[in-house]
């Protein structure tokens, strides 16, 4: 076991992979994860919303998730949150080489959701407006968050509740306008993904860590601006071509690179060779 952040695939966030659940993307991302251990994929829900299936065929992709598509009472939200999961489980599918019919989505305490039975991948889901975006890593944890780059938060007064006295007075040494709204966008993204990470979602308080300028390698820090974690977490944030900010966080476990994260050859080959040894010393 190595040591955590110090996984020999290399860089383990590479630009986001534009995807659909019948279009011919998908061997993209299982390089993507099989070379670097993790992958993000978005879509677009308006691409998504005509392929949506109806009826039992829908119930059966949605599973356990179909009483909580029935309680939405709003034709435009019910859309959003089935297409999201039709993503997720075709993503999941894809890299897992199973039918994503036969995948079980579900929640942790806090609501982080995870697969049933398939703790070789772990997963998470983000989606706003016409964005549609799911996070998958074979390393540890991972959290992704997306937002409208242009959308108005500095002007709005949004900072005081979502920064560090650091990151305000980083935000105030920036031109003031679009590039400050847009890093508030970053840092309130980045805070967003790193909390789904760590399962905490909105109930660990933004203003109690944040994250120092672009341009320079990215960790969690203090209040004050000291750091608060090491290389054992990595975060990116890429502008898509729609005009999305979209930030990832990704934990390393120290695990390794894991060989093959399919469901039919999911054990662990430190798993497999201690019952082969054991086989064979019951037959000796």
């Amino acid at each position: 076991m190595t040591a955590p952040g110090n996984s020999p695939l290399g860089p383990p966030l590479s630009e986001p992979i534009a995807v659909t659940p019948w279009g011919n993307t998908w061997d993209q991302v299982r390089d993507e994860l099989a070379g670097h251990g993790s992958a993000i994929v978005h879509a677009k829900l308006s691409d998504l919303e005509p392929e949506l299936p109806a009826g039992q065929d829908l119930r059966t992709l949605l599973g356990r998730d179909w009483t909580r598509y029935m309680d939405l009472t709003h034709a435009d939200v019910r859309n959003r949150y089935a297409a999201s999961r039709m993503l997720l489980k075709y993503a999941a599918g894809a890299v897992l080489r199973g039918d994503p019919d036969d995948l079980e989505l579900a929640y942790g305490p806090t609501g982080r959701p995870y697969l049933r039975g398939c703790d070789q991948i772990d997963i998470s889901l983000s989606h706003t407006e016409d964005l549609l975006l799911v996070g998958l890593t074979t390393r540890g944890l991972i959290g992704v968050d997306a937002e409208w780059a242009d959308r108005d938060m500095y002007d709005a007064g949004l900072g005081r509740h979502i920064c560090t006295p650091y990151e305000l007075i980083l935000l105030a040494g920036m031109p003031a306008g679009e590039e400050r709204n847009r890093g508030l966008v970053r840092l309130w993204t980045l805070k967003e993904a790193y909390s789904k990470a760590i399962g905490q979602g909105m109930q660990f308080r933004f203003t109690e860590f944040g994250f120092g300028p672009d341009g320079r390698p990215v960790r969690v820090q203090r209040p004050d601006g000291t750091p608060g974690t090491g290389d054992e977490w990595l975060f990116r944030t890429f502008v898509l071509k729609s005009g999305y900010c979209v930030s990832a966080a990704v934990y390393d476990a120290g695990f390794g690179p894991l060989r093959d994260p399919e469901i039919t050859t999911m054990l662990d080959q430190d798993c497999v060779d201690a019952i082969n040894e054991a086989l064979d010393e019951e037959d000796d």
